[in-house]
């Protein structure tokens, strides 16, 4: 039971790692990365669809992206959607491309940008913490109905705190990372 309980809270606690390294990539850097246009939709067909289901979005250079749309109909919608975005790029269409050239990030820029990372991140915990907050009541509840031990609840307990405390690491880890890229000129 107690197994089974750690397990799950492993699988929230992971999928909350794969949020926060996603969430991390549309904070920009000074580099140009094809992951930074992930979130933005655009109207194709009547429909919302991602970017990179209706272009192919490449880096050629550090400080530029090239969206070459499937089909050319759709290059203005591309271009709509991006300037609705709220990442501040401004794209520029030659009729068969869409070239983004990624600005050169201030100081105050790149500082206001490790606290949005800085943010994310936190959120992050905040979500591992409560998973932690689930799993224990989940124990508390399995000694309550006498499937487990009194001592084996207090080692449920304990592991679920040593997850927790290795997730919380890997999170600050990835902030560590994110912040360095951003700061780093």
């Amino acid at each position: 039971m107690i197994a089974q309980v750690a397990k799950e809270t492993k699988q929230k606690m992971e999928e909350v790692i794969d949020k926060t390294k996603s969430e991390f990539n549309k904070v920009r850097t000074g580099r140009a990365r094809p992951s930074l246009l992930e979130g933005i939709k655009a109207e194709y067909y009547g429909a919302l669809t991602p970017l990179n289901q209706m272009a192919k979005v490449s880096a050629p250079e550090p400080r530029q992206l090239l969206i070459k749309p499937f089909d050319a109909n759709v290059i203005e919608e591309i271009e709509k959607a991006i300037l609705k975005s709220d990442l501040g790029l401004t794209p520029n269409n030659d009729g068969d491309v869409i070239r983004i050239n990624i600005p050169q990030l201030t100081e105050e820029r790149r500082k206001e940008l490790a606290q949005v990372a800085n943010n994310k991140a936190e959120e992050g915990k905040i979500s591992i913490r409560n998973i932690r907050r689930e799993s224990n009541s989940q124990l508390e509840e399995l000694e309550k109905e006498g499937e487990i031990s009194e001592d084996n609840y207090h080692r449920g307990l304990d592991n679920i705190q040593e997850i927790t405390d290795e997730y919380i690491t890997k999170i600050d880890q990835l902030l560590e990372e994110k912040t360095s890229a951003i700061i780093d000129v």
